[in-house]
């Protein structure tokens, strides 16, 4: 491309033209380098303030190990506890059925031999002294009133703390040796209970023979037939409660749609008292604007803690949580709308001799309304998700149940399924309010 010659003159001119462009001023030229050396001085300084170095290094990191892998898997825990005529087997929430047997345990009575995917990698249980087999190589572990031994070639597996010895196999599990009693934790994929629990007669059937039963005319139960049945049982499943589950999400979604709906029927008419040029009434516009300022300064998660204080748990003071906080955030954004509607069409609805209540109506409200239903939509589908943390300080819902099954430390696979069944939610809503704002607001969704 060929260069255009300019004459000094016409530089000249041109550099007095846009002086502001050729001529910045030095704070103006630094202020970016000087706002990315800021930011990167704040990050340093809340590394350190915050201490994130040492919360790394205190994590337990193989505790969020357990929790995680307890999402997509399930462990069988037997105890096997030293007692004075030999060795007492304990299971605790075992889904091996109400007589377990499985295949990686052998022996009884004074030994007992655990495998861990093979003969190479077992843990022999005896009074006294446990014997632990890791890739072929045998290595003793003496027990004593002051817990177990560790000796000094033990590998990187085998640790000891607090008198007790863990040796770590990996996904497959782990045992916990003490002087008491020898804890396994056996690892599988997968979530067996999931549909029925142990005690249930369609307990570890496959889709076959389920609809088998289900067509077949000889009742399992003389009270109703097996279709029936089959579905009673996986309602009631009793370690994954899937109705009162299902309850609890239905609460949760009907606590954030009365409390948008609640809040947008209040907040709508409250923010023409408060926009300055549709009431000329300023005391009216300063006390409602400070009302929606109140309502929405105090977070969802206050009001919550507050109104189940004042009126138990359940789903009301959720429903008013939402409520008061949405009054005043759409409130303060339905009035800003207000005040910057086109004058020229309430003009013109006003020189047809319309009333004050069709002027408002005609020449104000179809200028907010898309604003403030695309605004009510979206929060509606933002307190879908907001309705399930304020559950967890007691306003009802599905959170209250999910941080019930956090409580107890070792109910994970649980969370996991209310975290995937609120992600469903969350994504369908969030489609369902996608699609209708388009519509509302005249625009084809994508």
């Amino acid at each position: 491309m060929a260069s255009i010659e300019i004459s000094p003159d016409e530089a000249l001119a041109l550099r007095a033209r846009h002086a502001e462009v050729l001529h910045r001023p030095l704070y103006r030229r630094l202020m970016a380098p000087l706002l990315v050396v800021g930011a990167a001085a704040y990050l340093v300084f809340c590394f350190f303030f915050f201490n994130v170095a040492g919360v790394f290094a205190n994590a337990q990191w193989e505790r969020a190990g357990i929790y995680i892998a307890d999402w997509y898997s399930w462990e069988a825990t037997p105890r096997f506890r030293f007692a004075k005529d030999g060795i007492e087997v304990e299971w605790t929430r075992s889904l091996l059925g109400d007589n377990p047997n499985p295949d990686w345990i052998e022996g009884g009575k004074d030994n007992y031999v655990v495998s861990f995917g093979g003969a190479d990698n077992q843990v022999e249980i005896s009074p006294g002294i446990v014997v632990v087999v890791e890739s072929g190589r045998r290595y003793d572990i003496p027990i004593s009133e002051s817990g177990a031994e560790l000796s000094p070639d033990a590998p990187a597996n085998m640790s000891l703390k607090g008198g007790r010895v863990t040796v770590d196999y990996g996904f497959i599990g782990l045992a916990e040796i003490r002087n008491t009693q020898v804890l396994v934790r056996h690892r599988y994929l997968g979530w067996p209970n999931f549909f029925f629990d142990t005690k249930s007669p369609f307990f570890g059937k496959d889709l076959g023979q389920l609809w088998a039963d289900a067509s077949s005319p000889e009742r399992i139960e003389a009270r109703m037939p097996n279709w029936q049945l089959i579905i009673v049982e996986f309602l009631y499943n009793s370690e994954w409660q899937h109705l009162d589950v299902f309850m609890k999400l239905l609460e949760t979604i009907v606590m954030a749609f009365v409390g948008t709906l609640f809040a947008a029927l209040v907040a709508f008419p409250l923010s023409f008292v408060a926009a300055r040029n549709i009431n000329p009434n300023r005391v009216g516009n300063w006390l409602t604007k400070r009302a929606f300022d109140l309502l929405r300064s105090v977070d969802m998660l206050i009001w919550a803690l507050f109104f189940v204080r004042g009126f138990g748990p359940g789903p009301i003071p959720g429903i008013a949580a939402i409520f008061f906080t949405d009054t005043g955030t759409l409130g303060k954004t339905t009035t800003e709308a207000l005040e910057n509607v086109d004058d020229r069409q309430r003009e013109g609805i006003r020189s047809v001799g319309a009333s004050p209540a069709n002027v408002q109506r005609y020449g104000v409200v179809p200028q907010v309304a898309p604003v403030f239903i695309s605004q009510s939509l979206y929060f509606w589908e933002s307190n879908t998700r907001s309705a399930t943390i304020i559950g967890a300080v007691g306003a009802g819902g599905i959170g209250l149940k999910l941080i019930e099954a956090m409580r107890t430390n070792q109910d994970w696979e649980n969370v996991a399924y209310m975290v995937l069944l609120i992600l469903v939610v969350v994504f369908v809503f969030d489609n369902i309010s996608n699609a209708l704002r388009s519509r509302l607001i005249g625009r084809s969704g994508h």
